[in-house]
């Protein structure tokens, strides 16, 4: 009886690389390089503005899709308390620059300062 090694079929030490599936073929936009997709979409927003059919933001439209996406954020508390923290962090090392500048000694102001140690 003859196995699969025997049969001719490929073995797996035959086969190197070649059994990986490989990407299809780009098509259309895709294949075209960045340039040409550019200026087929400039063609097309042009002609959407010609005819009147381009939308365009109002400002009251803009503030409430700004609200919107705001809302969606600060539904997320986790999110909003590391902004938070990083927005005290901020402020924090720019009041220990402004103090080391204020007493000249940047070394000594900057072991005192750190948030969750007790001064001495």
């Amino acid at each position: 009886m003859a196995t699969s090694k025997e049969g001719g079929g490929k073995g797996a030490a035959d086969s190197g690389g070649s059994e990986q599936k490989s990407q299809p073929a780009k098509r259309g936009f895709a294949a075209m390089d960045q340039n040409q997709q550019r200026q087929i979409a400039s063609k097309g927003g042009q002609a959407a503005h010609q005819k009147g059919t381009a939308h365009e933001f109002d400002s009251e439209e803009a503030r409430r899709a700004g609200q919107k996406g705001g809302e969606v954020v600060s539904r997320n508390r986790a999110h909003m308390a590391d902004i938070g923290r990083k927005g005290g962090e901020s402020r924090q090392s720019a009041n220990r620059a402004a103090a080391a500048a204020k007493s000249g000694n940047h070394a000594s102001n900057q072991a005192g300062n750190r948030q969750g140690t007790k001064e001495q």
